[in-house]
């Protein structure tokens, strides 16, 4: 694996760490979401009535519009986790067309390397033949007889030009060569450029999309209070004395307690009733008034709890 590849791998490593996290996220706001949706339906207050259970109504309600912003913010959360997968795509793509070209001319060059140094070992060894041919010609220069002179002159001749052959190809070899180095490097830097404006922008990518996250997280929190402030106002027209009357005026039977029970005679010819006693009239109906909330716990707080100590009623009779 080259360098390139390790920081490629790297920084996609960096992006799909976030992107899980987001993903992980607004799974937990999903199932939270569902959770809290379920235990609206499920909120105690049935029993109740006038303005405590009007109360509880808009507290089941909050409740469940808390659980649905959940479930949006959950969504969202998921459609900036495609943002970053898309980013993510769209880098991948720009570095692969960058190292594909980078290839093609690593390659080229390590052709036109080999080719070149083929080409000096050639021309090498052509120009040793031509050294070896003209120093023949001169040794056998006067021994020889004017026949072998002109086949030690034309073997002469043809390694000089083999050689002149040899060289320019091995010129031009490496003329070429030079080029390809040119154009290798030049991409090079360009590659190089183009990985550093990536890295430039996938730290502010992954910089916004974590203060995105953040803020996302925070108006929740503010959402939330709103909704439960609707609750919160509720509560305040919660009335105790209305509701105890209420409860009064709607499960009362009179005004008066039902008549004693008197004893009849069963041989008695007359069954004249018998007038009551001064002790046997029923005591008229009193309230008492309502005892006043207490509060324990600093902060005003509307509560019915009564003083253990005493007994209340509301209808005595």
């Amino acid at each position: 694996m080259t360098r390139s590849d390790s920081v490629d791998r790297f920084m996609c490593g960096l992006i799909v760490g976030v992107e899980d996290l987001v993903h992980f996220r607004a799974s937990i706001e999903e199932k939270y979401a569902k959770e809290l949706l379920g235990l609206s339906k499920k909120m105690c207050g049935c029993n109740e009535m006038n303005t405590l259970k009007r109360s509880l109504d808009v507290f089941k309600l909050q409740t469940e519009h808390v659980s649905l912003s959940h479930l949006q913010l959950a969504q969202t959360m998921r459609d900036e986790a495609k943002k970053l997968e898309d980013f993510r795509e769209r880098q991948k793509e720009t570095r692969k067309k960058v190292e594909q070209q980078m290839d093609v001319l690593h390659k080229q060059r390590a052709t036109q390397f080999k080719k070149t140094m083929e080409s000096k070992k050639t021309y090498e060894q052509k120009c040793r033949d031509k050294e070896e041919a003209e120093q023949n010609m001169n040794r056998n220069a006067s021994t020889s007889n004017a026949k072998q002179q002109e086949k030690l002159f034309a073997r002469t001749n043809q390694a000089k030009m083999n050689a002149e052959v040899a060289d320019r190809l091995y010129m031009q070899n490496v003329t070429a060569l030079g080029k390809i180095r040119e154009d290798w490097q030049k991409e090079h830097v360009k590659a190089c450029e183009v990985f550093e404006k990536q890295e430039v922008e996938r730290i502010n990518t992954l910089r916004n999309m974590v203060w995105t996250h953040l803020n996302q997280l925070s108006q929740q929190c503010v959402t939330s209070d709103e909704l439960y402030e609707e609750v919160r106002k509720s509560l305040e027209h919660c009335d105790i004395q209305e509701d105890i009357e209420h409860f009064v005026n709607l499960r009362r039977t009179g005004d008066k307690p039902p008549a004693p029970i008197l004893y009849e005679n069963f041989y008695s010819s007359q069954r004249v009733p018998v007038a009551p006693s001064a002790t046997q009239i029923a005591p008229s109906i009193t309230r008492r008034p309502l005892p006043n909330p207490t509060n324990t716990g600093g902060d005003l707080i509307n509560s019915t709890a009564l003083d253990p100590d005493r007994v209340y009623s509301v209808i005595q009779y």
